[in-house]
């Protein structure tokens, strides 16, 4: 097998990663934990395994080594490592630890074997030819370059021996960010120090395994790719870095671990000036070369996403008030250092590679042509969209420059592709010598235009589906005489009330309103003239300049339901006309709900055949540690025949997973939220301060929650976020049972969750307006109108059943009743109501929030309709069936 043979067998495993990035970016919304695993099959699978194969490659080729492919040991290596790396995967997926663990000593054995291979090489390769004058590279057995190097001094060792030590300091800095990793996998760690674990492990893996790597890979290899010769003073710049870098990593790591924000921040800045001073010689060689292909131009994007992620972590993490705004700071940087650096250095390494190592120049250029189709039109159109998805914008313009950025990515994935087998066709074909020809300047700034014309167009039609997201407005201008005035007012929050929430100016004054947010939660504010502000944390300040009033306006904040629970403001013009604003505004966001008209016809319908009910059986009780990970997200799902809304869940399901375990039972939740706005979660079944565990956490973040079960019950969980009830209405909430001590086994034990759905549109969110005016348009057991109609709950004549109820609410109740039973035994809120006997009882009734559970026998044979009494309720859909046979 020669050098390019077995370069491209090994890049095949890397491609492989790339695919499955691929895959879980388009199915992100059906796939849990999705975040974490685009992160980690990029991180850890496609760009560890090109590090571990070319961090070899350029060893040999700078100490001049022979050995020949596969070299020795590195097929096993890779193999270990990336069965390692599937075990991680498939660990977090289905919350194994131990499969985590197992995972990340595999992953960790092959790396460290990789760093003692390494170290082994520096130690035992020979001295380089001593003497003066120019000596050419020699990166690969292939020509991958022209870059030359002119020494005035002779040398005892070989020359850019400096890139090793980089990719020995960074395997060492990956196998202390795998352990952090595998550490956090374990629910038993508590979660402020999986916080400061996760910020440890991230600088750890991103900066130190593979900037590390990076920065010292373009030692040469960037003149390489320029094709022209090397900087005065590179190497020196390189070794003198070194030690800034990791001591810069060892900094925000201690910071990390110690939750010193500002520590973390003296990283990142050292970390910076290091990187800074490392490629400054470099700037020589650009001036020479101008970047002119996809390669060169794509290595250099990333290295600037690079620089300015760790500009923005720097000023972030020194300005952040707490730990929790580190959080937030490091989350917000995530998008630009993994799709911004790390792909784009990626992808332009593999584009040069990857026909250079194949071998034959007519092969190289057929490969390079094929790679260069649309090159300044992807470039451009996964930078500028790359760059809306981190600038504070409409969620929907975020959405659709996501979906501009994959669609850039996945183009070159598909063109390498194509640029291996044209390769491959093209071997042994003779070629016009002559240096490489890139396409005329002109061609190539018309195709970057093209590109950034359809990330305008792209955002225009986004900004066309929601004007009033970008502050346009929805109430007419009135035409008016400017006074020359500015009134400046201060708003600040109290609970969910602007304070104050009216502000008196004269017509053709101009208002500048300073919203000051005192709450506890994020929130904006939001005029009918179209004026608005972003969203800010508590503690934050914004500044909106409402411009010349001409009328009354509305104000309100945007954020799902803090409007309807008050969060409103009313600009008073003295000497106007209303505008139609005041009183009468119109969210251009809602849509029409679903009439009566639908919701009758659904629930006279049946199901399609793909309808699955929801097991109603209950879990059995496992223990006595419980760990579960749930993910918050935006889900759609059918509620009723026809009907289908976007349901905030927890775990995908409304309601989210039923947990079950007896008194003494540890339950450790970790919550992921994957959603479009801030959760929370409250579990009833534990008792302890809410503070920290039941605080709001905003897209991707995280937080363990963790309580041990002292009392019996059927608990509720749920979405704590303000308006609480809005968040519970669009699917936030599930069941915790703990069994009684002394709970009798019975033949079949059912569980049933009745909620409220205030139907929205279809596919939308719940009507917050109706939640308010407590008008729902279904009451469901376990999600679903009447599924249980059609999937009867079974039993036979005799048995035993006992039906677990829970009133998740938000806003009702219920009086659970089994038409054509009696029941013998009646438990609820943590007590007997009625044991065997004489006696029996008719319902159960129960406030919201409230839970018991009920056991009866039925006597023959024939369906049995279960519903909450409250009539009007089993008329929305709160009905079932229970089958009873022979």
């Amino acid at each position: 097998m020669n050098r390019g043979s077995w370069h491209l067998r090994a890049g095949s495993v890397v491609f492989a990663w790339l695919l499955a990035v691929v895959a879980v970016a388009l199915a992100h919304r059906f796939v849990p934990l999705a975040g974490w695993l685009l992160v980690h099959l990029l991180g850890l699978g496609a760009a560890s395994n090109a590090i571990l194969i070319w961090s070899r490659h350029f060893t040999d080729a700078l100490l001049r080594r022979k050995a020949g492919p596969p070299f020795p040991g590195q097929v096993i290596g890779l193999a270990v490592f990336n069965i390692g790396a599937v075990a991680v995967i498939t660990g977090m997926v289905v919350d194994r630890w131990s499969v985590v663990a197992a995972g990340g000593a595999l992953a960790a054995i092959a790396v460290g074997l990789h760093a003692v291979d390494l170290t082994r090489a520096l130690l035992i390769s020979l001295p380089a030819r001593v003497g003066r004058g120019r000596s050419r590279l020699p990166l690969g057995s292939a020509d991958t370059g022209s870059a030359r190097v002119t020494s005035t001094e002779p040398r005892r060792t070989a020359r850019f021996t400096i890139t090793v030590y980089y990719y020995v300091a960074a395997a060492l800095t990956l196998l202390l960010g795998a352990g952090l990793g595998v550490v956090m996998a374990n629910s038993a760690l508590p979660g402020i120090l999986d916080e400061r674990f996760r910020t440890a492990h991230a600088v750890l893996n991103l900066f130190g395994w593979i900037a590390l790597t990076v920065l010292g890979t373009l030692i040469t290899f960037w003149p390489t790719m320029l094709r022209t010769r090397i900087a005065e003073g590179v190497e020196r710049h390189a070794r003198r870095a070194l030690p800034g870098l990791v001591g810069a990593l060892l900094i925000a790591v201690a910071g990390a671990l110690t939750g010193v924000s500002a520590v973390v921040g003296i990283g990142a800045l050292v970390f910076l000036s290091a990187a800074g001073y490392l490629l400054w010689p470099h700037l020589d060689e650009i001036r020479r070369k101008h970047p002119a292909d996809f390669p060169t131009l794509s290595v250099l994007c990333g290295v600037g996403w690079l620089l300015g992620s760790l500009a923005y972590l720097a000023v972030g993490l020194l300005t952040a008030p707490d730990w929790l705004s580190v959080v937030d700071v490091t989350s917000a940087a995530a998008p630009a250092l993994l799709a911004g650096f790390l792909a784009q250095v990626l992808f332009g390494s593999l584009a040069y590679l990857v026909p250079v190592m194949i071998g034959g120049r007519a092969s190289m250029l057929a490969g390079i042509a094929v790679l260069e189709r649309g090159a300044p039109w992807r470039l451009s159109v996964a930078n500028a969209a790359l760059l809306l998805c981190v600038l504070p914008v409409p969620s929907l313009v975020r959405v659709a420059a996501s979906v501009l950025v994959l669609v850039a990515y996945v183009a070159f994935l598909i063109l390498l592709a194509r640029s291996v087998r044209v390769c491959l066709r093209n071997r042994g074909v003779p070629s016009k010598k002559g240096p490489l020809q890139a396409a005329p300047a002109a061609q190539r700034l018309g195709s970057a235009a093209a590109g950034l014309a359809v990330v305008v167009l792209t955002t225009a039609g986004a900004v066309a589906v929601d004007p009033a997201a970008v502050g346009i407005a929805t109430v007419p201008n009135v035409a008016v005489t400017a006074t020359g005035h500015t009134v400046e007012a201060t708003v600040r929050v109290e609970g969910m009330r602007y304070v104050p929430d009216v502000i008196d100016v004269n017509a053709g004054d101009r208002l500048r309103i300073t919203l000051v947010n005192t709450g506890v939660d994020r929130h904006d504010l939001v005029l009918a003239n179209g004026t608005r502000t972003q969203r800010v944390a508590p503690g934050e300040t914004a500044v909106l300049d409402a411009g010349i009033i001409g009328s009354d306006l509305d104000g309100w904040c945007s954020v799902a339901g803090h409007r309807q629970m008050g969060m409103t403001l009313k600009v008073r013009a003295a000497g106007s006309q209303p505008a139609g604003g005041a009183g009468h505004h119109h969210d251009p966001a809602s849509q029409p709900a679903l009439g009566a008209a639908d919701i009758v016809r659904s629930l006279g319908s049946a199901p399609g055949p793909d309808f699955v009910a929801r097991d109603p059986r209950l879990p059995a009780a496992t223990g006595p540690v419980h760990r579960l990970t749930l993910i918050a997200a935006d889900t759609d799902l059918a509620v009723s025949p026809g009907i289908t809304q976007r349901l905030w869940t927890f775990g995908g399901t409304a309601p989210g997973p039923t947990l079950h375990g007896r008194i003494g039972d540890t339950f450790e939740i970790t919550l992921v939220n994957d959603g479009s706005i801030g959760h929370s979660i409250d579990f009833h079944a534990g008792a302890l301060a809410p503070d920290v565990p039941m605080r709001t956490i905003e897209p991707g973040q995280r937080l363990v929650y963790r309580f041990t079960a002292t009392r019996a019950g059927i608990w509720l969980y749920h979405c704590s976020t303000m308006p609480m009830s809005l968040h519970i209405a669009n699917g936030m909430f599930g069941a915790v049972v703990i069994d009684p001590l002394d709970l009798p086994r019975v033949d079949h034990e059912y569980i049933a969750v009745q909620s409220e759905l205030y139907l929205g549109p279809q596919n939308g969110e719940a009507d917050a307006d109706k939640v308010l005016a407590d008008r729902p348009d279904l009451v469901v057991f376990n999600g679903y109108a009447q599924q249980y109609d059609h999937a009867p709950l079974t039993a036979r004549v005799g048995e035993r059943v006992r039906i677990w109820v829970l009133a998740a609410g938000p806003n009702r109740g219920t009086s659970f009743h089994v038409v054509g039973g009696q029941f013998d035994t009646v438990w609820a809120e943590g007590a007997y109501r009625l044991r065997p006997g004489a006696g029996g009882a008719q319902t159960l009734g129960l406030f919201p929030a409230q839970g018991g559970f009920v056991e009866l026998s039925l006597p023959e044979p024939g369906n049995y309709p279960f519903v909450s009494h409250s009539m009007i309720d089993a008329e929305r859909g709160a009905h079932g069936v229970i089958r009873v046979g022979r």
